[in-house]
């Protein structure tokens, strides 16, 4: 089969786009074909082996996994003898993060609980854009920021990939949603639901007076202590996205110190793998309350050029590739 390889850390360039063996699914493993997938920072955060820490994981001196992808969306070709939920030709996506990446491949095995039946409504490559990003964004949303009905809940960074998620399912939960953006997704963030929008070029939303019942930030560039103030006195703030190492350090000492000496909360999101989320975001899918965005797609030879494309900063929503 053909994948996109890397065999030592570094820029997109280090890519390899070649003929690999075809993996053999194990007993608790479904074989997909590949029809779509999508790229996420964690990729080119695995690509480059930064920040330095998670080498521990992903292997010190060169990755340990060959093939990065964490998002797939594809047929199952076949099953491991244990596997019980699925069967050949069944439609499914899944999450890769948790067990090895792999779906910038024609084919990929993936356990069997980390995979679910496709969303009847979506195409491959709408399913494609959806676990990394939607993942993250539910935990935030319904876990760490416990957002209800009728809350006050202000995303920033509301036109990325996990932003745009963020605000859909805030709004399912019955919030009221205010996304900050820049000039040229003040409409996409409109489209997507939001009640309110701030162009962040134009406004400081640390600084306009208004406070919220949940913040989640995506976007790292601000404190604790300056997003402390645009909380309500028992406010939720979940950071989401970190800037460099020291700030992902210092949230996660702040944070815990600023919550034990008030009644906010603050902190760092630490998403749990659970099986039972990529059935929850189905529901969300099929019913119409959330629908993937896609800003650009790019075929399976182009994952270099695509990595890059998402390392700008630039990117809105999510950018999949056709495999």
């Amino acid at each position: 089969m053909k994948a996109i390889v890397y065999e030592k850390y570094g820029p997109p360039d280090v890519l390899q786009f070649k003929e690999v063996k075809k993996p053999n699914p194990k007993a608790d493993e479904v074989l997909v074909k590949v029809q779509a997938a999508s790229v996420n920072p964690g990729d080119w955060h695995a690509l480059r082996g930064t920040p330095f820490l998670q080498r521990l994981e992903t292997g010190l001196l060169k990755p340990k996994d060959k093939i990065l992808g964490a998002d797939v969306a594809g047929m199952v070709e076949a099953v491991g003898s244990n596997v019980k939920g699925f069967q050949p030709g069944d439609e499914v996506y899944g999450d890769l993060y948790w067990c090895g990446f792999g779906a910038f491949a024609e084919y990929v095995t993936i356990p069997e609980k980390s995979v679910a039946q496709k969303p009847a409504n979506l195409t491959f490559e709408q399913a494609a854009a959806v676990p990394q990003a939607a993942f993250t964004a539910l935990h935030a949303i319904r876990d760490a920021g416990q957002v209800k009905t009728g809350q006050k809940v202000l995303i920033n960074g509301a036109s990325g990939g996990v932003g745009t998620f963020a605000v859909q399912i805030a709004k399912a939960y019955g919030a009221e949603v205010t996304g900050v953006c820049s000039t040229r997704n003040l409409d996409l963030v409109r489209s997507i639901g939001s009640d309110q929008v701030i162009d962040y070029t134009q406004e400081d939303f640390t600084q306009n007076g208004q406070q919220y019942d949940v913040i989640i930030d995506m976007v790292a560039n601000y404190s604790l202590s300056v997003l402390k103030r645009s909380l309500k006195p028992n406010g939720i703030c979940v950071v989401v996205g970190f800037s460099s190492l020291l700030h992902m350090i210092k949230v996660n000492i702040q944070g815990p110190r600023i919550s034990k000496s008030g009644s906010q909360t603050l902190g760092m999101l630490n998403p749990k793998e659970d099986e039972s989320d990529l059935a929850v975001l189905k529901e969300l899918l099929e019913s119409g309350n959330v629908v993937p965005v896609i800003d650009r797609q790019y075929s399976l030879s182009e994952v270099p050029e695509a990595i890059r494309y998402l390392e700008e900063g630039h990117a809105r929503a999510k950018v999949v590739i056709i495999v």
